[in-house]
C-alpha cells in the first residue's frame, strides 16, 4: 500500500511541473480590503523627543494607492528630497519642530474596506497626531517664606553659597518645567521632609536643624526617556534662631510618645522628670510615668519619651504635659510649658495603597458626588481647595448652610465607588484632619454640628461623631479626630462621609484633609 500512494504523489507533482510554474495560475483569489496602519510609536501616544525618528507603515491589504501627508517643514522623510509627501508602505522620519503635529493618510482600496470590523468606504482619510516633546529641562527659583505666609527673600542657587536661614523656617521651592517630565525625586538633605516625590510647581520645605546642607531635584520620564539633575552642593547654612519654638504635636511611637517641635532641640537638655502623661483607658485612670526622654537619632526634632513598664493603645485617651524646665532647642531657645496635649496614633493607612484619594490631592470635587439622601442633606458646598492643606497642596473645604448637611461618597470617574478591604474580627482607627475656620452659632440646646463616617455594606448607623463640632472646638489650627470601628464582614467597603449642622443658624466652614483607615491595638 505505501508503494502505491509513493507513486501517485510522483504522478501528482509531475503533472504540476508539465503543466506551469505556477499551479495557482488562472484562479480568481479576491482579497480583501482592510486597513492596518501602524506607527512605532503607537503605544506611546505617538510622543517622541525632538529629532527623534518615528516610523510610519501602512500594512494595509488590498491597497490600490496611498499617500502620507506631513506637515511642511516639520520632518525629515528618510531616504527622500520631499519631506512633505510619500507614497511608499513604510516611511522613516524625523520630526525636527516642537509641538503637536498632524500627519494624513489618504489611501484608495479596490473595495470598499474594513476598518476593525466596520466595512467603510474605497477612499479613506486617517490622521495621526504626532506630540513632540522637547528634552528635560528644569528652572529653579528659593525663596524664605516670611512668619506672616508672604514670599521673602529669594536665595542664591549656586554650589556653595550657604544661604544663611534661621532653623525653624521654611523654604519655597518653585520649578518651571520643560519636556514635560513625569516623576521628581526632590532630595532635601536637613530638610522637613527629608524627601518626596510630589510632582508640583511649588514645595514648602522647613528646616529644622542647624547645619550645612544640599539640595536636589531629579526630574524624568520614561517614554520618550529624559532626565535632568538639578543638584547644589552647600546650598544652605541653617543658623540657630532667635523665634520661640513650638510642639507641633504628639504621636504615638513603637509605644511610646514621640514628641514633634518645630526645630532640633538639644538632647542635653531632656529630663524625663519634666514630663507627664495620662492615659484614660474604658474611664481608668493607668498609672505611668516617664522612664526616658532622648532625641530621635535621624531628626533631631522629635523627643521620644518611653513609658515606665507601659505601652499605649488606639482606646486609649492620651495626654502629654511638659512643666518647664532646660529643655532648649540645639540653638539655644528654650521650650514653654504645655499641657494636655492630645497624642495621635499614626498606624499603616490602608487606603494608601488603593484608588481612594484620602489627602484629596488626585481627585476633582465631581469623585465626591451628592448621595441624594434630600434635605437638609443637600444644604451644602464641597470644593477642592489649594488655600490650607495638612498635608500636600490640597484639601477639602466644606461649608454646611444653617440647619443644613451634607452626604457625600467618593467614586472614580465612572461614578463607580471607591473601595477599601478591612478583615473580620479586627478594630479599626477611622480618622481625619480639620481645620475650623467658622463654627457658626449653634444652639446650646441641640446637638452640635459634626462629621460621621459611614460605611457600605454593613452600615453602622450607630457610629459616633468624628468629630464633633462643639463650643470649644479649636478655631484656626489642624485638628485630628478619630473613632475605633468594626467590620461586619471580611471584604470590600466604601465611605460615605455625612456632615450635619441641626441647631445651627449661621453656617459652619472647615477643612479636611488625611483621611486614614488603619488596623488598631488595643489595650487588653
Amino acid at each position: 500500500m505505501k508503494k502505491y500512494i509513493y507513486i501517485i504523489k510522483l504522478m501528482m507533482v509531475a503533472v504540476l511541473l508539465q503543466s506551469c510554474e505556477d499551479p495557482y495560475e488562472g484562479m480568481n483569489l479576491n482579497e480583501a480590503s482592510n486597513q492596518v496602519i501602524f506607527t512605532s510609536e503607537m503605544d506611546f501616544e505617538n510622543t517622541i523627543q525632538i529629532n527623534g525618528e518615528l516610523a510610519f507603515g501602512d500594512v494595509s491589504s488590498g491597497v490600490v494607492s496611498r499617500t502620507w501627508t506631513f506637515p511642511e517643514g516639520v520632518v525629515d522623510i528618510e531616504g527622500s528630497d520631499n519631506d512633505v509627501t510619500s507614497t511608499e508602505a513604510t516611511v522613516k522620519t524625523t520630526f525636527k519642530m516642537l509641538g503637536e503635529h498632524e500627519v494624513k493618510l489618504h489611501q484608495v482600496f479596490k473595495d470598499n474596506a474594513f476598518v476593525g470590523l466596520e466595512q467603510r468606504g474605497k477612499e479613506l482619510d486617517t490622521t495621526i497626531v504626532v506630540k513632540v516633546l522637547g528634552e528635560v529641562k528644569l528652572a529653579i527659583t528659593a525663596n524664605i517664606i516670611n512668619s506672616d505666609g508672604t514670599v521673602g527673600e529669594a536665595l542664591n542657587l549656586q554650589d556653595g553659597a550657604l544661604n544663611e536661614v534661621m532653623a525653624g523656617n521654611f523654604i519655597r521651592y518653585t520649578v518651571t518645567s520643560e519636556g514635560e517630565p513625569a516623576q521628581y525625586q526632590w532630595n532635601l538633605d536637613g530638610g522637613d521632609p527629608p524627601y518626596s516625590e510630589e510632582l508640583v510647581e511649588t514645595l514648602d520645605v522647613r528646616y529644622k536643624k542647624v547645619g550645612e546642607f544640599d539640595f536636589e531635584l531629579i526630574a524624568s520620564r520614561d517614554r520618550p526617556q529624559g532626565e535632568f539633575v538639578f543638584a547644589l552642593e552647600n546650598f544652605l547654612k541653617i543658623i540657630p534662631s532667635t523665634e520661640p519654638v513650638s510642639l507641633e504635636g504628639a504621636q504615638e511611637r513603637a509605644g511610646g510618645i514621640a514628641l514633634n517641635f518645630s526645630r532640633e532641640m538639644n538632647g542635653n537638655t531632656l529630663n524625663p522628670a519634666d514630663f507627664t502623661v495620662n492615659i484614660i483607658n474604658n474611664g481608668n485612670q493607668i498609672a505611668t510615668s516617664v522612664s526616658s526622654a532622648t532625641l530621635d537619632p535621624n531628626e533631631g526634632n522629635f523627643v521620644i519619651l518611653t513609658l515606665d513598664n507601659q505601652s499605649i493603645f488606639n482606646d486609649d485617651i492620651v495626654t502629654v504635659s511638659y512643666t518647664q524646665g532646660e529643655l532648649a532647642t540645639a540653638d539655644g531657645v528654650k521650650s514653654d510649658d504645655f499641657e494636655a496635649v492630645p497624642v495621635v496614633f499614626i498606624g499603616e493607612n490602608i487606603l494608601k495603597k488603593t484608588a481612594f484619594d484620602y489627602s484629596f490631592e488626585n481627585s476633582m470635587a465631581t469623585n465626591w458626588p451628592y448621595q441624594w439622601w434630600g434635605a437638609p442633606w443637600d444644604k451644602y458646598k464641597f470644593n477642592l481647595s489649594t488655600v490650607k492643606s495638612y498635608d500636600g497642596k490640597k484639601s477639602a473645604y466644606v461649608t454646611m448652610e444653617p440647619n443644613g448637611g451634607m452626604i457625600i461618597g467618593h467614586t472614580d470617574n465612572a461614578n463607580v465607588p471607591i473601595t477599601f478591604p478591612v478583615e473580620k474580627g479586627k478594630t479599626y482607627e477611622i480618622g481625619v484632619w480639620v481645620y475650623m475656620e467658622d463654627l457658626g452659632n449653634s444652639d446650646p440646646a441641640a446637638n452640635p454640628p459634626d462629621l460621621r463616617f459611614y460605611w457600605a455594606p454593613d452600615t453602622n448607623w450607630g457610629v459616633g461623631p468624628n468629630p464633633e463640632f462643639s463650643a470649644d472646638f479649636e478655631i484656626g489650627k489642624w485638628v485630628y479626630s478619630s473613632t475605633l470601628v468594626e467590620f461586619a464582614n471580611t471584604g470590600n467597603y466604601n465611605i460615605n462621609i455625612r456632615g450635619a449642622n441641626a441647631g445651627n443658624a449661621q453656617t459652619i466652614k472647615f477643612y479636611m484633609d488625611n483621611i486614614s483607615i488603619s488596623e488598631a491595638k488595643l489595650r487588653q
